[in-house]
């Protein structure tokens, strides 16, 4: 009798915590593509490419996976707005075609002058860069990011000015 007890208090508290826990769900629109793949899905629906370039033994890219790429707000809105890309900038074998040239990952983050990781490469569908983000950013500022770059406001204003826009009055 003990023992049941035992476990019917411990299925509760499991129940409870588990409930309290952050949803890490990946959101049903989202996914991440290979370059190759990326690219041409950028041509073919317009949207603009999110290249998440990192490294295997990058601790910080890790956590941003860990983070910010896990949060379903965050999916969800990457999947609806951007072509996410991932790249890892050390694969030398894995090659195609960017812009006209035959490229590996690395060369293609070179070129791009990633040189810390993780960067974040915003680009146009035709492979234009809008802008690079380096380094980690929090789950929610990362998410003004990119509705910042999601909406196209970086045409119209400073992204400081972006924020106070969003932030509570």
């Amino acid at each position: 009798m003990h023992g049941l007890l035992y476990r019917a208090q411990l299925f509760w508290v499991l129940l409870v915590v588990g409930m309290s826990l952050p949803v890490r769900a990946q959101s049903p629109e989202f996914r991440w593509f290979d370059p190759a793949s990326g690219l041409e899905e950028a041509r073919r629906s317009g949207k603009p490419m999110l290249i998440a370039v990192y490294t295997d033994w990058c601790s910080w890219c890790r956590r941003m996976d860990r983070e910010v790429y896990s949060r379903s707000d965050v999916q969800a809105y990457l999947g609806r707005t951007f072509v996410p890309i991932r790249l890892n900038a050390e694969d030398t074998e894995s090659r195609f075609v960017f812009r006209g040239q035959t490229v590996t990952p690395a060369q293609l983050a070179r070129a791009f002058r990633v040189s810390g990781y993780p960067t974040t490469l915003f680009l146009e569908p035709d492979g234009t860069l809008i802008a690079p983000l380096p380094g980690y950013h929090p789950p929610d500022r990362f998410l003004l990011i990119l509705r910042y770059v999601g909406e196209r406001a970086f045409e119209r204003m400073p992204f400081e000015d972006f924020v106070r826009m969003r932030a509570p009055q």
